[in-house]
């Protein structure tokens, strides 16, 4: 494995663990609790909560979508130096 396969995959990992985590985080809008992007709160919530929850989720979708590149990157360079060695 080489260098950058392994610094592709621990990025990867890294941004993975890392949107999850911000998925979770609970965000919050003029004092009340909108809940998090998995798991919105419950009953009605204020207006000032979508747009907080729609920004967090693009946030958590664009950290994930590039952790998930990341790792289709070091996939490739994988299967490109075993073809060129091979």
């Amino acid at each position: 494995m080489t260098t950058v396969n392994k610094i592709l995959i621990i990025a990867g990992v890294a941004l993975l663990l890392g949107g999850v985590a911000l998925g979770f985080r609970s965000v919050s809008a003029s004092g009340a609790d909108c809940g998090s992007v998995f798991q919105p709160a419950g009953g009605i919530t204020p207006m000032a909560c979508d747009g907080r929850l729609n920004s967090s989720g693009t946030l958590v979708t664009l950290i994930l979508v590039a952790g998930g590149l990341c790792l289709a990157a070091a996939l490739t360079v994988k299967v490109v130096r075993d073809r060129v060695a091979a």
